[in-house]
């Protein structure tokens, strides 16, 4: 079954993908441009994301949608365990949101041109005034329940354990006084490892945890809220996964 999914994938399954991926950022862009990004910047995504998992015939499930008020914008937390979490994320969480992602990804052809059309923000930590323009833009974006996605650890896993979490996400939110949402990503690190060549295919679990209220404002309220959106991703993760494990990819705890 392997070898003939590997085929499928090859002959039927990839060159769609491209099709679908070109024909997406294309629509973005256009569509960004005459109706504004708060529509096109996000369905044309959602689309797109589940039309590859129906094409790479893999299976999801979402748990904890009912949890979250439409009105309100949110912080998503997810853990990354590999490049399917957004599929996952864009496709099945239901929220219009926006990522947070970095700033090199807007070098990528065609799709760094779509991103920005789209209104993701790109995070450009070279200085303090780059900082608090980003904090601006995430501000202006989070408006009439358009929520932000960030994933924390920066990075995608080795091991398809979660490594720390850095504070960025946690510092706007405290910022804005906005409600984490922590969100476990189950099942991607097996489609495609980050050091893997061939999709595998598996069914995604998609968990949204309770919203994380601020607690106060400050450092303190940074810390604490961390410590349990951490718990609460780890909560819904595989028990041969739990336990972090520090990526040599990640900053230093400090950035």
């Amino acid at each position: 079954m392997k070898i003939l999914y590997y085929i499928y994938q090859v002959c039927i399954a990839i060159p769609i993908l491209i099709v679908l991926t070109l024909l997406t950022a294309l629509i973005t862009i256009i569509g960004s441009l005459i109706g504004g990004p708060h529509i096109w910047g996000y369905y044309p995504g959602k689309i797109w994301s589940r039309l590859i998992c129906i094409v790479l015939l893999i299976p999801v499930e979402v748990y904890g949608r009912d949890q979250l008020h439409k009105r309100t914008s949110y912080v998503f937390v997810p853990n990354h365990q590999g490049a399917f979490d957004i599929f996952l994320i864009y496709g099945f969480l239901g929220r219009n949101f926006k990522w947070m992602m970095k700033k090199s990804l807007r070098k990528l052809p065609f799709i760094g041109k779509a991103c920005q059309s789209a209104g993701h923000i790109f995070v450009d930590r070279s200085g303090p005034k780059k900082v608090l323009e980003t904090i601006r833009q995430a501000k202006d974006s989070l408006k009439d329940g358009v929520s932000l996605v960030v994933f924390p650890e920066g990075a995608r896993t080795f091991t398809g354990h979660m490594g720390y979490f850095k504070k960025g996400a946690f510092q706007l939110a405290n910022e804005l006084q906005l409600p984490i949402v922590p969100v476990t990503i189950d099942g991607s690190f097996e489609i495609l490892p980050r050091t893997g060549k061939w999709i595998h295919r598996h069914r995604m679990i998609l968990t949204i945890h309770k919203p994380i209220l601020p607690k106060g404002i400050g450092h303190e309220n940074i810390r604490a809220i961390m410590a349990e959106a951490y718990a609460a991703v780890e909560s819904g993760m595989p028990e041969e996964y739990k336990g972090m494990v520090r990526n040599e990819d990640q900053d230093s705890p400090a950035n």
